[in-house]
């Protein structure tokens, strides 16, 4: 009996790993394919064919235009047109997707070009943006470098991205703080001179003072009481006028 549930255990635990081992992990971002300009719809079809065998699958989850334009066909808030912007944060909110792939191909004859561009559906800017021109070169050529550039430019995708708004906040509010700082760095600059001349104005007055208390006291015969209290009061205001310059 204990033989057969040992043997059960380990069955079940092998199942599970297996289980585990079978299950794709989740990709690491969402990206919708919002619209594809190219010399004909065949073009903008078999580019969009040939993006999703080229990107690996675990890093991306790409959903096509048919399912973008299913999604956005019912939404009430959504206005053909918008490539960049707030407005794409309808993209985001009807597909999930956490950018939007843009791919215009262009040319004909032997002169073939492309730009594509990765559009965050959050903040609605250009994350990242490739292009190309080739002078000689058939459509399929050029259709495969610019498959193959579009695939780099997903691949090259970090991890994570960059929280813009929380920077953007962070920088306000340095700027806020550096600007409160020098505001209280003028202020203390201008109290500071503002005391100096209090200061310099104490401290003359008062040697003018005790210099008139000392004239006061030494011209008179008996050596009067009021000019010494004069010069006296010269001094301590000259004194007090120093004090303030040393602080």
């Amino acid at each position: 009996m204990i033989r057969r549930l040992a043997i059960a255990v380990l069955l079940s635990g092998s199942v599970a790993s297996a289980d585990r081992k079978s299950t794709p992990p989740e990709p690491w971002h969402a990206i919708a394919i919002l619209d594809v300009v190219g010399p004909s719809d065949d073009v903008a079809h078999s580019f969009e064919s040939g993006l999703e065998s080229q990107l690996d699958t675990m890093h991306v989850r790409m959903i096509t235009r048919a399912t973008v334009r299913e999604k956005l066909r019912s939404s009430t808030r959504w206005a053909e047109g918008c490539v960049v912007g707030a407005c794409l944060a309808e993209v985001r909110a009807q597909t999930g997707a956490e950018m939007v792939l843009l791919a215009a191909l262009t040319g004909s004859g032997t002169t073939f070009g492309y730009v594509v561009s990765l559009v965050r559906t959050d903040t609605g800017r250009v994350l990242a943006q490739e292009s190309d021109r080739c002078d000689v070169c058939t459509e399929s050529e050029a259709m495969v470098h610019a498959t193959l550039a579009t695939a780099k430019l997903v691949g090259a995708i970090p991890d994570q991205l960059r929280d813009d708004a929380a920077e953007q906040s962070a920088a306000v509010d340095v700027a806020v703080n550096t600007a409160m700082n020098a505001a209280v760095n003028r202020r203390h600059a201008a109290e500071h001179r503002r005391m100096r001349r209090v200061g310099w104005t104490l401290a003359l007055a008062g040697l003018a003072v005790a210099g008139g208390g000392a004239v006061l006291y030494l011209a008179g015969g008996d050596r009067p009481a009021y000019g010494l209290a004069t010069a006296t009061a010269g001094g301590g205001l000259a004194l007090g006028g120093l004090t303030v310059l040393a602080f």
